[in-house]
């Protein structure tokens, strides 16, 4: 199969990093810049160029540049009948179907920066028309950077795309709270670190649910309690959950914003 790259920005470069570990594939990027070209080929071993070849109906194209420089991006190209992956943030179905001159064969997907390291979750999204064949074929590209999860069109960059940001966010209050208690930076930052990944791996190994793990290690009175009751008149799962929300909502305003008016 060959897999072309418009744009070969991070989120490329990490998808081909895995097809290329994965293999199978014929990978071509085409990025504008000659220094990242020259990186690109360097590091991974991919064929690269300043714009797009020739496509055809059995090619995939992978749409990897910024939302704002997409359609003047997409401006030249043609589709040709290739299945389309967009991993732009807030470019709907629609409006991306109007830059490559109506084509409907496009998946939507949000992959986010664990990809890097083959950790990464990408939501992924396409329209019922789509066949079984095309999303299994965009389903098995995505997983060579980690796992998929189907879900509904406006709240694939709510979850997928920005929730590491949510943990690095909570990461870096951690952190920050150790230090206040006398830690040093280097060991705040250690113990905080140690402390999301032993969790994580104890939840994924138990399969119990995350609320009553919380209980297994919260004794009524202790320690750990008067720290998750402090949380609750915080209403820190409330603010969590607006984040969130709010986070669909500006991906739903975004793709508002590049719908023809």
């Amino acid at each position: 199969m060959n897999i072309y790259f418009l744009g070969g920005g991070n989120m490329a470069a990490a998808i081909a990093g895995g097809l290329v570990k994965q293999g199978g594939y014929r990978i071509h990027i085409a990025n504008r810049g000659a220094e990242k070209r020259e990186r690109l080929a360097k590091e991974l071993n991919v064929e690269v160029s300043e714009s797009l070849s020739e496509l055809h109906s059995d090619d995939v194209l992978i749409l990897a540049v910024k939302p704002q420089d997409m359609e003047a991006a997409c401006r030249n190209v043609r589709v040709n009948g290739a299945l389309v992956l967009s991993v732009a943030a807030g470019l709907s179905i629609d409006t991306l179907s109007r830059y490559l001159g109506g084509t409907r064969r496009i998946v939507r997907t949000m992959p986010n920066t664990p990809g890097k390291i083959g950790l990464g979750v990408s939501g992924m999204f396409a329209e019922a028309e789509v066949s079984e064949a095309d999303r299994a074929a965009a389903d098995r590209i995505m997983r060579s950077v980690g796992l998929t999860v189907w879900l509904d069109e406006d709240n694939i960059t709510g979850i997928s795309g920005s929730g590491p940001a949510y943990v690095f966010y909570l990461l870096d209050a951690l952190q920050a709270a150790a230090q206040a208690q006398g830690f040093s930076e280097e060991d705040a930052r250690a113990l905080s670190l140690a402390t999301f990944k032993g969790a994580v791996a104890l939840a994924e190994k138990s399969g119990e649910d995350f609320a009553q793990l919380q209980q297994n290690v919260t004794s009524k009175g202790g320690t750990t309690h008067e720290a998750i009751e402090t949380f609750k008149s915080c209403h820190v799962a409330e603010a969590i959950a607006q984040g969130v929300e709010a986070c669909v909502k500006r991906s739903q305003e975004m793709a508002q914003q590049y719908k023809v008016v």
